[in-house]
């Protein structure tokens, strides 16, 4: 018989709650419903706020954590109704957090959740905090989607890549045969979210049409494509950490109008999208866009150009809505946790070894 489980994830964009049911038979898991709750203005300030040092964090943290359990509660009721499906039926909820740092060098990383009052307000098992035992396994932590890219999207007929866009870009490259590849690029939506926020009061830049009305700004964009993260070779991965506003404005000349500054901000997340694809995925004839950089127009046009030869399409083309893919991953990744399996790829991540991924808050 099929088995439930619901998957959770909010991502760097800082957006909101994906959640989804998926039913899992064998090694496969099917969509059965999903819900997106979005952030309310306060959280997401909230969430900004504590990617910088500040005062009392830890008491700040906490509670950020208890309100995050309790918004991700409300999205796992929301998405059971829907579903016309009782908490018991579900064997587990798989929950990323919502990441406020990532500091693979340092031995940590930090995902905002209360896994045990999650439990308690949902009455269902939750496993959450995948990242921690790869990091102390010598891994990045991140990314950890890879894995599920394979299991759901490889095809031993053709070489794949796979392209999360979400606040950061990773890509996953699938060979017909051989070794799965995968690593952080660089930005993604972060840094085109954070400007538009800024300078146009939008929390994102619909299809990409903003961007799309600027002009690239060569010297800005060597100055961006400097970044030592963009140079280093894989494992990497990072986060808000690396790329905010702060650093976009070190590279800013102050005369720069900003159409051009957003231009050239989609123009460094496609180039370095690109440049892991063709160095990484030289096989890959197809390239299939998750995330909410799905939705961006402008970018999956600037992929094209910039990938040319090869099929450049949303995973939408493979059955799976883009905006689906990671909350299913961790539906699958607490599935894995739970029958003791690995979720992690050593070839990814760089850690010693598969490691069974995720803290269990039993019901």
């Amino acid at each position: 018989m099929s088995e439930f489980y619901i998957g959770i994830m909010s991502g760097t964009s800082l957006d909101g709650v994906d959640a989804v049911l998926a039913s899992a038979r064998g090694a496969r898991l099917q969509l059965r419903e999903s819900v997106h709750v979005p952030y309310s203005a306060g959280m997401r300030a909230r969430l900004l706020a504590l990617h910088d040092p500040g005062p009392d964090e830890l008491d700040r943290a906490a509670r950020l954590a208890n309100d995050l359990s309790a918004l991700y509660a409300s999205a796992v009721r929301r998405l059971l109704a829907r579903a016309g499906a009782r908490a018991r039926s579900v064997v587990a909820i798989g929950c990323h957090g919502q990441t406020v740092r990532h500091r693979p060098r340092f031995g940590y990383t930090l995902q905002l959740a209360n896994g045990a009052g999650l439990a308690e307000l949902t009455g269902i098992t939750v496993v959450c905090d995948f990242r921690s035992r790869d990091i102390a396994a010598g891994g990045e932590g991140a990314p950890l989607v890879p894995a599920f890219h394979h299991a759901l999207f490889h095809d031993r007929r053709r070489n794949r890549a796979i392209v999360n866009v979400g606040g950061i870009a990773n890509a996953t490259f699938l060979p017909a045969r051989g070794k799965v590849i995968g690593f952080d690029s660089g930005p993604g939506n972060c840094l085109l979210d954070a400007w538009i926020r800024e300078k146009r009061r939008k929390p994102f830049d619909a299809r990409g049409a903003w961007a799309a009305s600027g002009r690239v700004v060569p010297r800005l964009l060597e100055k961006l494509l400097a970044h030592p993260f963009i140079r280093r070779r894989p494992p990497k991965s990072t986060g808000r950490d690396e790329f905010d506003l702060r650093w976009l404005k070190r590279c800013l000349s102050g005369r720069e109008q900003a159409a051009d500054v957003q231009a050239t901000l989609l123009e460094l997340t496609a180039s370095t999208i690109a440049r892991a694809v063709r160095a990484r995925g030289k096989g890959a004839g197809e390239v299939f866009v998750c995330g909410g950089g799905a939705n961006n127009r402008a970018l999956l046009g600037r992929l094209s150009a910039l990938l040319p030869g090869r099929r450049v399409a949303t995973t939408a083309a493979l059955g799976i809505e883009p905006g689906h893919v990671e909350a299913l991953a961790f539906a699958w990744l607490a599935r894995r946790a739970l029958r003791h399996e690995p979720g992690n790829l050593p070839a990814v991540t760089g850690a010693r070894g598969p490691r069974v991924l995720g803290a269990i808050y039993p019901a």
